[in-house]
């Protein structure tokens, strides 16, 4: 039987082994037996739409776009004004009040668009992750448009929130130059672009060792509004506070990060804020349960591992 052999192809190689049978015994601080990151995706205002000079407009909302992609579609417009709108400042007084830190991929041009967002992030001391440019597949750029990209991500940042942007996770998933590119450019501590794993890794990249933070669509609110989803809030708290449990009895011996991933104009409704604030308080009580944003684990890693 001939071996199938992967190809010597540009990007990332591959690694299905990671930390192995054994795990690793991560040491989190105050003997965290769970890390908690809440990650809020806030994109509004640079997704891909005609309104915005696309040649498509972008869907993911409540109902499927029907509008022909040669039209404004005003209604899916309309909904991701709901979440910069309202969504948002209902998320923002949620964590105000439970005292949540929280991650925030933030699209550049979403921000700019609504800079009262940006300073909250700085207010609150909310970790800012560039979720790129804009809403765009970069792997329909060419090498130096991404890197241009990545650039004016960072500048539009910094001005908006106050500080440069330390991790990177792309809107659709990255191209095969994206982790090169992120070194190159420097000021990067981690990225967020796979899903292969519940701790933190080092690659390299650039010939040069480079932290990965995973991140995780299992526990993520699009999947409301996804076929075969979440059937209401009830199954969204149950499906969060499963996951604890579980990873709480684990971390034991084997402490594990456990990723939530939201948008304001999905889960900003209130039906379903019910059910992460029902969540979030859940988890305030359990004991070793350390909820901290991305840059916190990338920082406790670096400096530890």
């Amino acid at each position: 039987m001939e071996k199938i052999k992967e190809l010597d192809i540009p990007g990332p190689k591959r690694d299905y082994i990671g930390y192995g049978k054994n795990g690793f015994q991560a040491k989190w601080p105050n003997g965290a037996r769970v890390v908690l990151n809440i990650v809020v995706n806030y994109e509004e205002g640079s997704e891909q739409m005609k309104s915005l000079g696309d040649i498509e407009n972008e869907g993911f909302v409540e109902f499927p776009n029907s509008i022909p992609n040669n039209m404004r579609d005003l209604a899916v417009e309309s909904v991701y004004e709901y979440g910069s709108r309202v969504g948002i400042w209902r998320l923002q007084r949620l964590f105000d009040e439970l005292n949540i830190p929280i991650t925030v991929f933030g699209c550049a041009l979403a921000l700019e668009r609504n800079p009262e967002v940006g300073a909250w992030i700085k207010e609150a001391g909310h970790d800012v992750c560039s979720h790129g440019w804009r809403w765009e597949k970069v792997w329909n750029l060419t090498r130096e448009k991404e890197k241009s990209h990545i650039a004016w991500a960072v500048e539009s940042i910094e001005k908006t929130c106050g500080v440069k942007p330390q991790g990177w996770y792309c809107r659709y998933g990255p191209s095969v130059h994206t982790r090169e590119l992120l070194v190159e450019h420097g000021g990067f501590l981690y990225d967020s672009d796979a899903y292969n794993d519940e701790l933190p890794y080092y690659t390299e990249a650039n010939g040069k060792r480079h932290l990965v933070v995973p991140y995780s669509q299992t526990l993520n609110d699009g999947k409301f509004i996804r076929p075969q989803g979440y059937g209401g809030p009830a199954d969204f708290v149950d499906s969060l506070k499963r996951t604890l449990d579980y990873m709480w009895e684990e971390g034991e011996t084997h402490p594990k990060i456990m990723s939530i991933g939201l948008h304001p104009r999905i889960i900003g409704q209130p039906s379903r804020v019910s059910a992460l604030r029902e969540f979030l308080e859940y988890a305030l009580q359990k004991d070793k349960v350390w909820i901290a944003r991305r840059l916190d684990i990338a920082n406790h890693w670096l400096a530890n591992y």
